[in-house]
């Protein structure tokens, strides 16, 4: 049995993670390919945090951080 999907104010806020991942990618003058590689991700799962679309695991978000040079507190604020 599918589990039901999450109630608005957590789309929104996983969406405002997703922002400040690309903000902070952008600023660091990275593609969606390069930070993938840094972070030993794919390019499309990067995509799909970056868009809301995908609950990224907190071992991601921490590599994701890690490969921005970021605090993972910057990222989830």
């Amino acid at each position: 049995m599918p589990s039901a999907p999450p109630p608005d104010w957590v789309l929104t806020r996983r969406r405002a993670i997703g922002d400040r991942i690309r903000a902070a990618r952008l600023d660091a003058n990275l593609t969606q390919e390069r930070l993938a590689e840094l972070s030993g991700m794919d390019r499309q799962t990067i995509n799909r945090i970056e868009q809301g679309h995908a609950s990224p695991l907190l071992d991601n978000l921490i590599r994701i951080a890690d490969a921005l040079g970021t605090p993972l507190a910057d990222l989830v604020r």
